[in-house]
């Protein structure tokens, strides 16, 4: 009598179909996270709402500021930013192309304003390397912040990231062992911490925040080139009717630095 073959067990089955479920749902996680693009860090619905005019009562930040365009334009942008915040980084573009299209029209005051949280371990130092790069020259600190926020990933995940700052200082020009000597100072660290007392008394608590004319202009789905067209066009447009058809600013898309001594 012959004996009927045994029937196989379904369990290795189900565990190899579990197996692809779970792929297929990684996978599809993955894809979509890939096209997130990077959120603003700290208390992002703080930043989200429209606050009033802050900017008067709060104290003056670093001075001179880090300032591009013209100190008499009628119209302010001013960046809080974080040098190891990705949206900040990803939000620099944006920032760049308004002053390249306003130039003299704005003045444009970048904010360092470094979060104090574990992911952002290097970012005071960061801001304080960018500080200490103005102490020199206040020109250069826009080819410093262009290098930061460029090469984020790079010196944000090597641990001989001050080596590679000392690189970038070389890179444009100026002097490592000032550099090395201004990080190490008070002034560059002081001018830092000036700017995070103006965020504050702006009640800033994450990275981006761009505020015109005093106005936060809302979350990171605001920072684009055109809605920040439309709200930097809409205040030239109405300092124009404040003074009568006489701005305060010559037109032009001058986008030079106005501060070119070093700051003390």
């Amino acid at each position: 009598m012959k004996e009927e073959p045994k029937k196989g067990s379904g369990i290795p089955l189900i565990i190899i179909g579990v197996v692809l479920v779970g792929a297929i749902i990684g996978g599809y996680a993955y894809y979509n996270s890939a096209k997130t693009p990077p959120k603003p860090t700290g208390n992002v619905a703080s930043t989200n709402s429209n606050r009033a005019n802050q900017s008067a009562s709060a104290p003056l930040g670093a001075t001179p500021p880090n300032l591009m365009g013209s100190t008499t334009a009628n119209v302010t942008v001013e960046e809080f930013a974080d040098f190891q915040c990705p949206a900040c980084a990803s939000v620099h573009p944006v920032m760049k192309e308004i002053q390249s299209t306003y130039g003299s029209r704005i003045r444009f005051i970048f904010r360092n304003f470094p979060l104090a949280i574990p992911q952002h371990d290097k970012a005071y130092e960061a801001a304080v390397a960018s500080e200490a790069v103005g102490m020199q020259d206040r020109t250069k600190f826009w080819a410093m912040q262009n290098l930061l926020y460029e090469n984020q990933q790079a010196w944000t995940a090597n641990p001989n990231y001050r080596s590679i700052w000392e690189g970038y200082v070389q890179q444009i020009g100026l002097d490592v062992e000032k550099f090395k000597n201004d990080m190490a100072g008070r002034d560059a660290k002081a001018r830092v911490d000036a700017d995070l007392q103006r965020g504050r008394g702006m009640s800033i608590d994450s990275t981006p925040s761009i505020f015109v004319n005093g106005k936060n202009i809302g979350g990171f789905e605001s920072m684009t080139v055109s809605n920040l067209r439309q709200v930097i066009d809409a205040e030239i447009q109405n300092a124009i009717k404040v003074s009568g058809g006489n701005t305060a600013a010559p037109a032009g898309n001058s986008a030079a630095p106005a501060n070119t001594n070093a700051a003390k």
